[in-house]
């Protein structure tokens, strides 16, 4: 890129700043996936872990869960809350669903302004929902760690991209290729992603996470933590949907595998069941 061009980047991204200091910042993800879940939060006899697993299907819907079940109001007794699950039994079902409803008609509203609905931003959602499965089958299995925290951290993991993404939308000129407009993305979303949850108050190693998953500077340790276990799953995602697992040179996987102690048969056993939670995350929101 030239410099010029640079410039012009650097430009957009500081015209995006002003909007991150909102707490109530919403933004579209994927808003196929938004509708049927109000739609799915219709059955006033769901079970909370259907309701979790439910929520838990879209990134912003899903933070300002958890923001909401952090406030006094909520939760007068301050007991931090980190998990979905968690936050969903303590907001009750009616609260979830208003809240469910109130996001989706803002995601709605902008996604209008926006215009038509972008493949990458849908494709960017199914990957999303793919590592968080992962990020809570890897903390369930090869971890100490919550798997509902890590399959948090794992759904917004990308949640600078979204909102890249989206904005990028009222700035068509300024990109002439979609590989330009994806160079910035791979530039700036990690620290975007990091402020979106600084300021939606979100626990500070989901944040951590966010901002070093794709760390080259990862340590080794005895004690994997929430980074590692979104690293993970951020590199297996790509080897899963292409089904290259098999040639991967595992005497010299990235260092987080390596903290998780990883071999090929247990990342197999990991995406077996991988798909099958995706299949009931899926059938839940049908």
């Amino acid at each position: 890129m030239t410099t010029v061009e640079n410039s012009r980047d650097f430009e957009f991204i500081q015209g995006l700043t002003a909007e991150l200091s909102s707490k109530e910042l919403i933004f579209p993800t994927s808003l196929n996936a938004t509708m049927k879940i109000r739609h799915a939060l219709n059955d006033p006899d769901i079970s909370n872990d259907n309701v979790a697993r439910i929520v838990g299907a879209e990134p912003v819907l899903s933070a300002q869960i958890l923001r909401l079940s952090n406030t006094v109001s909520n939760n007068p007794g301050g007991k931090r809350i980190s998990e979905l699950r968690n936050a969903t039994r303590l907001l009750g079902f009616s609260a979830v669903r208003n809240v469910a409803i109130s996001v989706g008609m803002k995601q709605l509203m902008e996604h209008k302004a926006n215009g038509q609905p972008s493949q990458l931003i849908e494709g960017l959602w199914s990957r999303s929902l793919r590592v968080a499965v992962l990020s809570f089958m890897i903390a369930k299995k090869m971890s100490k760690l919550s798997p509902d925290k890590a399959m948090m951290a794992g759904l917004l993991h990308d949640v600078g991209k979204f909102y890249i993404l989206n904005r990028a939308r009222h700035y068509r000129d300024l990109f002439v290729s979609e590989a330009a407009l994806w160079e910035l993305v791979d530039q700036w979303h990690a620290s975007i992603g990091a402020v979106i949850l600084e300021n939606w108050e979100i626990d500070d190693d989901i944040r951590v996470a966010v901002m070093d998953h794709r760390s080259s500077d990862l340590s080794l340790t005895s004690k994997p933590s929430l980074t590692d276990v979104v690293a993970t799953a951020n590199f297996l995602d790509a080897h899963f949907v292409d089904n290259t697992l098999i040639d991967l040179d595992w005497s010299a996987i990235p260092v987080a595998l390596q903290n998780l102690h990883l071999d090929l048969e247990k990342s197999e056993v990991l995406l077996s069941e991988t798909k099958d939670e995706l299949v009931l995350i899926l059938q839940a929101i049908a």
